[in-house]
């Protein structure tokens, strides 16, 4: 009796776990919702890694090696969406337009209540992070200074960031306002000096908690900026 009991006990938990697991992972579903990847944008795309990091290439495709973290400063998704979707750099940036008229994206965006959304796929480029797009997946978040981003967009990261560092090569995990910080290392392409933009999202505590939800990966963070790499 007291083995049927253990053995239904067993079952319970293992029962228990699985729809656990399934649960996490309908709460973590991907949602598709890609912009447009026309063939302007793939162009336009080819150019930005000529003209930026001096990166020959026929198609507009990247070894992802690090990912970043945003946020978007829109205050909707709908909005952030359509900032996003359209090929060319809306007139509304035109503090980077001398470098080029590709527009904005990112490979993901994360509502705040977690749910998640791809927009491109993870090995094409996206222009997010100067210097560094050539190596670097996005995920853009909901969210502004005054706006910070929510327990469950944390979550949601750390679900994402779990599944890419399983799925590619990657090293690094930084915050946007770290990207600076890369500029002597091996990754840094950006053939303009002047070309830099200052940037603190997603804010520093919401990427220590993130570090934290993902120390296991081992995933480096940018270098001390005083360093000679």
């Amino acid at each position: 009796m007291m083995m049927e009991r253990k053995h239904l006990y067993i079952l319970t938990l293992a029962s228990f776990l699985a729809l656990l697991g399934c649960s996490q992972q309908s709460i973590h579903k991907i949602h598709q919702k890609p912009i447009q990847f026309d063939s302007t944008r793939a162009q336009l795309s080819i150019e930005y890694m000529d003209k930026h990091y001096g990166m020959k290439k026929e198609t507009p495709t990247i070894d992802p090696k690090m990912i970043v973290v945003h946020w978007t400063a829109i205050p909707t998704f709908k909005k952030s969406y359509e900032f996003f979707y359209e090929s060319k750099l809306s007139s509304k940036r035109a503090d980077i337009q001398d470098a080029g008229m590709l527009n904005v994206s990112s490979h993901y965006m994360i509502k705040r209540n977690g749910k998640i959304y791809q927009l491109l796929p993870d090995t094409l480029f996206a222009r997010h992070v100067i210097g560094l797009n050539h190596a670097a997946i996005g995920i853009e978040n909901i969210g502004s200074k005054n706006n910070r981003l929510t327990d469950a967009q944390l979550r949601a990261n750390t679900y994402l960031i779990k599944k890419l560092a399983r799925e590619h090569n990657i090293e690094y995990l930084i915050g946007h306002y770290e990207y600076t910080r890369f500029e002597r290392h091996p990754l840094w392409k950006e053939l303009n000096d002047s070309y830099r933009t200052d940037k603190i999202d997603p804010g520093q505590d919401f990427m220590k908690r993130l570090r934290d939800n993902v120390r296991d990966l081992q995933l480096k963070g940018a270098p001390d900026s005083t360093a000679s790499n």
